[in-house]
């Protein structure tokens, strides 16, 4: 069979990138293996270098989709027109059709929108099946049947933050995973809490348990485990780095919790006296992201902790493990789960976490991580200062952490994803799944 994938390839989109790559990396794994199934992998700007490095033989890259008419007469115009302040105007056009395109995303989500040049262009590539490593309109759109990953649904289950309700985003959310979890051959959640609450909002729009398979998160497989010191003072070296410190990669989202972070540290300064250097990473484009770094900096001034706060910007995939390694811990108090990869990326390093107590989180590190309210500032300032101060803790969350991880390999998130592609396959070959009605 020829499975389409249609992965992250942005390593700015954070832990979805991470996820398509884990996944290209085990397929091509099944490949080597002797699966005999064809894989083609649609994306834009291909070829894109984590995508070539990735696959090899039994794999085909194609864009993502051919340029339309309107992008093609457009390309053509640059490229004669060249430079000058007619250029204004096409990126005004481009602007424009874009904008008229997000607007169509802000319907009923009861009404699919019809994408018959993309199920053309996948039809054009031979593709059987589709496998979504994130959600995408497209899938359903196009008509085709798929297999499609749904990481979580906090627009339904905590749309006071803004990055997943403001702006239209609940709308496109809605449409997107309402319909993308409606029409799908089959569901891909992170963990049975995952599960439940996909069924939980979607049940009554026909998604039954049989079509939603659990398959858990593995740490990213770029990450080189093996970290020799001479990495570890790179790395160091490079971003300027105490010799120890608290780590958090995570973009600067209001629901990733960095102010209360800094707030934590303010508090421990003050009363113990105590400055614990705290390293961020991730980007923060975007408004609401932009808006929630300046105040997290800011914040961090005011309190007198600019020397505390390290900010690395995104850093390269080359240089996480080094980050891991050196670290005295992984903070992450996240509002957002059900599971988060960095809590396992810290426990393949041997790093204690410091996580969050919520539904989804708590089954996900069991006994093998401090939980603290993420609301509290004083719970995570107790949780930062036990793990900074209590060397014993910390080796014995580090060796349960370890042993939880090992629990579940990446041979075992193979073979489970070999298990629901197979079930995929087959359900294609014997009924037809459920069609959208488009317009």
């Amino acid at each position: 069979m020829r499975i389409g994938i249609v992965p992250a390839a942005n390593p700015g989109s954070g832990g979805v990138y991470q996820y398509s790559l884990t996944m290209l990396h085990a397929l091509d794994a099944w490949r080597s293996d002797g699966c005999e199934d064809e894989f083609v992998v649609f994306a834009s700007g291909v070829p894109h270098p984590a995508l070539v490095s990735t696959t090899g033989h039994g794999w085909t890259l194609k864009p993502l989709a051919p340029p339309s008419l309107p992008q093609r007469a457009l390309d053509v115009l640059r490229r004669v027109g060249g430079e000058g302040p007619h250029r204004e105007a096409w990126r005004w056009l481009r602007r424009d059709r874009d904008l008229r395109w997000d607007k169509t995303r802000l319907h009923d989500p009861e009404i699919v929108q019809s994408r018959p040049d993309m199920k053309r262009w996948l039809h054009h590539c031979g593709v059987d099946l589709m496998l979504y490593p994130l959600s995408s309109a497209l899938s359903f759109e196009t008509g085709l049947p798929y297999v499609l990953a749904i990481h979580d649904l906090q627009h339904r289950l905590q749309p006071e933050f803004p990055e997943v309700s403001a702006n239209g985003e609940w709308e496109r959310r809605e449409y997107c995973f309402r319909n993308g979890a409606r029409y799908a051959t089959l569901l891909l959640a992170d963990s049975e809490v995952g599960k439940e609450d996909i069924l939980n909002c979607y049940s009554p729009y026909g998604v039954t348990p049989d079509r939603v398979k659990v398959l858990p998160f593995i740490p990213a497989c770029y990450l080189a485990l093996d970290v020799s010191e001479s990495e570890r003072q790179r790395v160091r070296a490079k971003y300027s780095l105490s010799e120890s410190y608290m780590f958090y990669p995570a973009q600067f989202w209001p629901h990733k919790n960095h102010r209360r972070i800094v707030q934590a540290l303010g508090l421990l300064k003050q009363a113990h006296q105590l400055k614990i250097p705290v390293v961020f990473c991730g980007s923060y484009d975007g408004e609401i992201r932009e808006a929630t770094f300046r105040e997290v900096m800011m914040f961090s001034f005011q309190l007198g902790l600019e020397g505390e706060i390290r900010y690395l910007g995104y850093a390269p995939d080359e240089d996480m493990s080094g980050l891991y390694a050196g670290a005295a811990a992984l903070v992450m108090p996240t509002f957002f789960g059900p599971t988060n990869i960095p809590v396992l990326e810290a426990w393949a390093f041997g790093c204690p976490v410091l996580t969050s107590d919520i539904r989804g989180v708590r089954e996900q590190v069991g006994d093998a991580a401090l939980l603290a309210d993420p609301t509290s500032v004083e719970a995570i300032a107790d949780g930062i200062h036990r793990l900074w101060t209590d060397r014993e803790l910390g080796r014995t969350l580090s060796d349960l952490g370890r042993r939880r991880l090992a629990a579940y390999t990446p041979e075992d998130y193979l073979r489970r994803l070999i298990e629901i592609l197979e079930e995929g396959k087959e359900r294609v070959r014997s009924e037809k799944p459920p069609h959208a009605k488009s317009v």
